[in-house]
């Protein structure tokens, strides 16, 4: 790999993102872009109405630094009515610029050099980089896919070993980073799972955070669980979430992390000098969408499982295997059947101008030591509407 000039060694090997080639692509083809998460439709009116009427007002300077009080409550509120943890606004909830500024600023705040961080893998890209910026080393445990026959569709599970699990935590492991509903892959962490993950944690006295951004878009009766929710763990664990994903603004960049409070003053701490506040106008907005009623957002999880039902059935007609999400917003194909050497990032690179659809590879998502382990498998969003679906769905159909 070339070496960056100028470029810290903490941050050699990260450079242009996937999904920054694979959007460039898409425009530069006129493809169909399921590649990088961001729904094409607008989120719930009163939400957005909410932020309309706040531009122009006070609301356009300065937040408080922990975030609008009105917000943090409205976070303490939902809290307690989906998950049934109690948080107390004033200590224990933190506003963000989104989820990847509370995990980054969580990291920095709570990493000494060399300490080391046990995550699972395939992981969202910003995990690995922001480690590396804290000084830490990742130690990744791999999600083993399920493996669908040629042209099939598969409800399996994605799963972890409890023992590759045990073995990557060492003396040097200070936290464990978690993402359910997870992304890449779709899979929601069961009860059995987390509470290996509990029991792992608690005997080696690591510190927890957990990224549920995907709470709400959950499918087939899954249900997620908040690792904070288990015996013991609500007092090293830190909750990250954000608006992005469930009210289709992704690019109001709220988010927020909620915990025990000296371990969300460290978060501060660190978030003050980052961003410091960020998105005025739209905290009271969001505050409102939190309150929305149960029907919004059991309303959203249907109508995205729709949609998912939908690109599985195109992916699964282009002869596509396919691996069918618990949650969030993409699906997982193996590209072994159309391509026999099985790189998914040079299937990514063609798809375009052979069916005109963009897809990211999944490959990128591991460590680089496990990289093999899903070099052959694609991602592609359906979190698009209808008719975006079905250009998408009749272009994979046409290209077979």
């Amino acid at each position: 790999m070339t070496r960056a000039p100028h470029l810290t060694s903490r941050l050699q090997g990260f450079g242009t993102t996937i999904f920054a080639e694979m959007s460039a692509l898409a425009q530069a083809t006129g493809a169909v872009n399921l590649g990088q998460g961001f729904p094409d439709s607008s989120g719930p009116p009163e939400v957005l109405e909410t932020a309309r009427r706040a531009v122009g007002t006070a609301h356009d300077q300065y937040p408080p630094g922990p975030g609008l009080p009105e917000l943090r409550a409205a976070v303490a509120r939902h809290h307690r009515r989906f998950s049934g943890l109690d948080f107390d606004p004033d200590g224990e909830v933190l506003v963000t610029a989104g989820a990847t500024e509370a995990i980054t600023a969580a990291l920095l705040a709570l990493l000494e050099p060399g300490d080391e961080v046990v995550l699972l893998e395939p992981m969202y890209d910003s995990y690995a980089a922001a480690v590396a910026m804290a000084g830490g080393t990742v130690r990744a445990v791999p999600l083993r896919a399920p493996a669908p026959a040629a042209g099939e569709v598969t409800r399996g599970r994605w799963t972890f070993d409890p023992a590759e699990l045990r073995r990557a935590v060492t003396p040097r492991t200070r936290l464990l980073l978690l993402n359910s509903p997870h992304n890449p892959t779709g899979a929601v962490l069961d009860d059995a799972e987390l509470a290996e993950l509990a029991a792992v944690a608690t005997h080696a006295g690591l510190l927890v955070l957990t990224d549920e951004v995907y709470e709400h878009l959950v499918f087939d009766g899954a249900r997620h669980r908040s690792i904070a929710t288990l015996p013991g763990m609500r007092e090293r664990t830190l909750v990250v979430s954000s608006a992005g994903k469930t009210f289709s603004v992704t690019g109001w960049k709220i988010g927020w992390v909620c915990g025990p409070a000296p371990l969300v003053s460290a978060v501060r701490t660190a978030k003050q000098f980052l961003t410091f506040v960020n998105g005025g106008p739209f905290q009271p907005a969001v505050a409102v969408g939190l309150d929305l009623p149960d029907a919004f957002f059991a309303e959203l999880a249907a109508d995205l499982q729709r949609r998912r039902d939908v690109l599985v059935e195109g992916l699964h007609a282009a002869g596509l295997p396919v691996v069918v999400p618990q949650a969030t917003y993409f699906a997982t194909v193996d590209v072994r059947p159309v391509r026999a050497d099985g790189d998914g990032v040079a299937f990514c690179r063609e798809l375009p101008h052979r069916a005109g659809v963009v897809g990211i590879p999944v490959g990128p998502f591991y460590d680089p030591a496990d990289a093999h382990l899903g070099r052959h498998l694609v991602r592609f969003a359906f979190c698009k509407r209808d008719e975006v679906l079905a250009e998408a769905v009749e272009r994979l159909r046409r290209a077979g």
